[in-house]
């Protein structure tokens, strides 16, 4: 699991990342995605969303219509260039 864990292997992720992130995930630590953050802000643009609210999954339709208004605009900036 070691060899193949993302933050063991961020130095390969070369294109812009958005990381959407429940606080309360009881599956996806948060530390795991602010360890992805952490590793690959300094070489490429990184888009972080955490819902406070949330756990694994958005269940809230403001968390939810939040989320697709933010991927909208990174496939826009990042995507149809």
């Amino acid at each position: 699991m070691e060899r193949t864990a993302p933050v063991n292997n961020s130095k390969k992720i070369t294109r812009p990342l958005l990381i959407v992130q429940g606080q309360n995930d009881p599956r996806v630590p948060v530390g795991q995605a602010e360890s992805i953050v952490a590793a690959t802000k300094d070489r490429i643009p990184v888009w972080y969303i955490v819902a406070k609210n949330e756990g694994h999954g958005f269940a809230q339709q403001q968390n939810q219509d939040y989320r697709l208004y933010a991927t909208i605009l990174f496939v826009k900036e990042f995507l149809l260039k």
